[in-house]
Order: C-alpha cells, then structure tokens, then sequence
C-alpha cells in the first residue's frame, strides 16, 4: 500500500528493456486485437501499466497501444521484470498465485482512484472473477474489493491530515464519487466519520505540540 498521497507511477522495468523492445508495427498490433494464434512464438507483447506479458492469441481485454511493449521471445520479457500472464501462460507455466496477487495488488496500489470492480480488476490483470476473488483472498486474506477499500480509506486518512481539502473532495481524490457511501464506509474501517477523525486528529497534533 503505498505510504505517500501522490499516486506517481512506479517504474520498475529492467534498464535493458529499452535495447530489446521492439517497435509495435500495425501487424503486429491487429495479431494482438484479433488474438492471432498464427503469431504466437513470433513475438510476445507486454503491458506496462499491468506488468505482465503475453501471447498474440492472449484473449484478455486489448490494452491501450501506447502501453504495449513488443518482445521477440519470452526470456527477454522476463529480464525486464514483466510477469507472465496466468491466461495464456506465454512460459508454458502457471504464474504463482502469490506472484499473481502481487500483480493484483501493484495495480489497485497505483490506481485505486479509477472505477474498479472484480470484473474490471480481473479482466485487467488475466483471470476469472471468481479465481481471482478466491486466490486473492487466499493470499491476502481479504478480498480485491475490500484492499482497494483499505487502500481508498489509507490515502484518505492521509488527505484528512495533510489537506483542509473538503470531505467529498477527498473521497472523489480516492476514487469513491458517493460521498455518504465514503463516510459510511470510512467510519466502518475506522470506527469515526472523516470529520471526527480529522478533529482528533488535530487534537492530538496540538497535545503532542505541547508536551514538546
């Protein structure tokens, strides 16, 4: 969960990647819309905003062309720390399942502000709704939709007491439009409502300044 307001991008890729990467020509681009098998083992795409690379014939959601990386073989995918997709195994191997909630996790870190969903997040990142609900609970010990609600209500906490933003302000900057839904849902995780919890917490700020 990540400990700072700004939701920057984290870039993580191998410093290498930029030799290898190809560029994306138009064919190469409808084998990918239309999940061409006839081009599986010529080339292998990868997605940067989810982290994970796949086969021409992948049949997860196509991404956005500017966030596709072309690689000739696997290994290459690999060195620049892209993950295997658990769809369409581009290793012929299943990806771990806590590698996979890693990936689940990494995207809900870096974009919880957008409209996420179980059918979204799972289309996302390559499975089924009900597997990834199931191994993601498994892992993690909640579900998808209850770690982006902890990560929506950590990022809040922060707004509260860095910010005089107002409380809808801060649940739109958390991706939560329904601002009674995000003050019911705050008080569920936190036992108080955003406001009491920024006056306590500007209580305790003003004691702790005093006693020092």
């Amino acid at each position: 969960m990540s400990d700072s307001i700004d939701n920057g991008h984290r870039e993580s890729h191998h410093p290498r990647m930029i030799n290898e990467v190809e560029m994306i020509t138009e064919e190469k681009w409808q084998a990918i819309i239309n999940n061409d098998a006839a081009y599986n083992n010529q080339f292998f795409y990868a997605v940067r905003s989810t982290g994970i690379f796949c086969k021409p014939s992948c049949k997860s959601r196509v991404p956005k062309k500017e966030n596709v990386c072309i690689f000739s073989n696997a290994e290459q995918a690999l060195q620049a720390n892209f993950r295997p997709c658990k769809r369409c195994k581009p290793t012929n191997e299943n990806l771990p399942d806590s590698e996979w909630v890693d990936v689940i996790t990494e995207y809900i870190d870096k974009n919880f502000t957008e409209k996420l969903t179980l059918e979204s997040l799972a289309n996302i990142c390559h499975g089924s709704p009900y597997h990834m609900h199931r191994t993601f609970k498994k892992i993690k010990g909640m579900t998808p939709v209850e770690y982006i609600q902890e990560v929506r209500v950590h990022v809040a906490k922060k707004y509260l007491i860095q910010s005089n933003k107002a409380i809808g302000d801060i649940a739109l900057c958390v991706g939560m439009a329904n601002t009674p839904y995000f003050i019911t849902l705050f008080k569920k995780k936190t036992g108080q409502t955003p406001a009491q919890f920024r006056q306590m917490s500007k209580v305790e700020e003003k004691y702790n300044g005093n006693k020092e």
